[in-house]
């Protein structure tokens, strides 16, 4: 390797450290379990030794979750995993699974946007992945890349309608005007995916949620 590539890759990755561990001790100060790992890989092994066998498991609308193969690792343990992105579903059967997703023992899911004091700023088009973060009787366990924490709420808020939802749209193959800009425009187009805004200034009363953030870049 190149060794100017060499060394800012060892820059980034302890300043990624610094930031992670940084928001690590706001969320747990805001009554969150939170953890900070190099990799996807050293985070998903946590994650698989804290879910028991045969545990149902939620899997909303998560690219990042996905990416790091989180959901095959857990059903080779022996999980049930509960989501609604299967393309064979029937309209029916996918209403099913989205109440399954929300009644599973465990609902994992990641994060538009994190603020370096703690706070999840999420936008949904259904609504049901914020619902799913907002209440549960399940446990909560949010899998979060260093590329979603900003500074402030003002900035979180512009990245999840600036930086998250384009792609996400382009990815539905939703006809907005993001996908063509690359921006939003809070545009009223019926296919509009900006409908439903969380933000969780503290973790919700009477649950379990655990944070991994991850040195890596994942999902939008």
């Amino acid at each position: 390797m190149n060794p100017m590539l060499e060394k800012n890759k060892a820059i980034w990755e302890e300043t990624n450290k610094k930031l992670g561990e940084s928001v690590v001790k706001a969320l747990v100060s805001k009554g969150y379990k939170a953890y900070y790992f190099p990799s996807s890989k050293e985070a998903a092994q946590k994650i698989l030794e804290m879910i028991p066998s045969g545990s149902t498991v939620g899997v909303p609308g998560t690219c990042t979750v996905r990416e790091i193969g989180l959901m095959e690792l857990l059903a080779e343990k022996g999980c049930t995993i509960n989501h609604h992105w299967d393309p064979s579903l029937s309209p029916e059967e996918r209403k099913k699974k989205l109440q399954e997703e929300l009644l599973s023992d465990y609902y994992i899911t990641s994060t538009n946007a994190l603020t370096t004091d703690g706070t999840f700023v999420n936008i949904d088009g259904t609504g049901n992945r914020v619902a799913g973060m907002a209440w549960g009787t399940n446990k909560l366990i949010f899998v979060v890349g260093i590329n979603k924490i900003c500074p402030d709420i003002e900035s979180a808020i512009k990245r999840v309608h600036n930086v998250a939802t384009p792609p996400n749209a382009i990815r539905l193959n939703y006809d907005v005007p993001c996908t063509k800009l690359g921006y939003c425009v809070d545009c009223n187009s019926p296919n509009r995916v900006c409908r439903a805004t969380l933000i969780l200034d503290r973790a919700p009363f009477g649950r379990e949620i655990h944070v991994f953030i991850i040195g890596e870049a994942l999902g939008y």
